[in-house]
């Protein structure tokens, strides 16, 4: 199988042929480097057969590595413009592997179904996501694609920091501890700013996140996140008074943190996605945010 990966000059004939420029709306970047496409694939661990999910195909250029590597591939592209663009161009620089690339024209943090190619439905997400919306795209697909057990993301350096910070880092955050209900987060290398075009004016990094069961039995997800967002909507505060609105009163947050087994006077920056579980399967009856229910989701 002969596939033809796309350097810079390529990258800039299919945008002139085609009339498209780099839409800042919907923060594109595209990868102009073939070694950097093939260490993403080969760092994602995609194998033959293998259904991969990317978010944001833009003009090819990774998507081909993947179909190179025997993958097949659901490429969603908000674009309306760039969409019909990808089939042409891989029958083009890939001949013989259009049939394992389905492309879905849609907003990615708004899709709920997939088409099921013939190797089943996705197992891993690789994307060079776009950075204005990288983590709603991840916690999405996560949530809404429970047969993804693994993902393989590019994003802003400053984002990969926070999608990996430990408890007790000054970075940990929403992002951090959302990210953990559904994997193990771990950074994957870096990514220069020259194998980009237009070059970004920040770093780009890898992040691994292999999926894991979600943390504690009694909690769902909903109701843990309406804690998560309580905690750090507030971050300096105590958990006793950050958490006060979400529980209706400082007390009854306190009589919620206690029950968990958590001390009211730390902050939401010390706890780990298990601990807001916890919490959140305490919840005081009209606890603000999503039902807390009684199970994992």
């Amino acid at each position: 199988m002969t596939v033809h990966l796309l350097s810079a000059s390529d990258i800039r004939g299919l945008a002139e042929e085609y009339g498209i420029r780099p839409s800042k709306v919907f923060g594109q970047n595209f990868v102009v480097d073939p070694g950097t496409v093939r260490r993403i694939v080969r760092t994602a661990g995609v194998e033959p057969g293998d259904v991969v999910m990317e978010v944001g195909p833009g003009l090819g250029s990774l998507t081909l590595g993947l179909l190179e590597a025997g993958a097949h591939v659901v490429a969603v592209e908000i674009d309306t413009e760039l969409a019909p663009v990808l089939p042409r161009t891989v029958t083009r620089f890939a001949p013989g592997t259009a049939d394992r690339l389905t492309v879905v024209t849609a907003d990615a943090m708004k899709v709920t179904e997939l088409p099921i190619t013939d190797g089943g439905p996705p197992t891993r997400l690789v994307a060079n996501l776009p950075y204005n919306v990288a983590v709603p795209v991840i916690l999405h697909c996560l949530a809404a694609f429970p047969t993804l057990t693994e993902a393989l993301v590019m994003v802003q350096a400053e984002v990969a920091d926070r999608l990996v910070a430990a408890p007790g880092s000054r970075i940990y955050g929403v992002p951090s501890a959302k990210a953990a209900w559904y994997s193990e987060a771990t950074r994957a290398g870096s990514i220069g700013r020259a194998v980009f075009w237009p070059v970004p004016r920040v770093d780009s990094s890898l992040v691994r996140m292999v999926r894991r069961e979600p943390p504690g039995a009694t909690a769902t997800r909903a109701g843990t996140f309406a804690v998560i967002d309580a905690a750090f909507a507030q971050r300096r505060k105590t958990l006793r008074s950050a958490l006060a609105g979400w529980a209706g009163s400082a007390a009854l947050a306190e009589s919620a943190l206690r029950a968990a087994g958590i001390d009211p006077t730390l902050r939401g920056e010390r706890l780990r996605v298990e601990d807001f579980a916890a919490i959140a399967a305490h919840a005081p009856e009209g606890a603000a945010g999503p039902d807390r229910g009684t199970r994992n989701e």
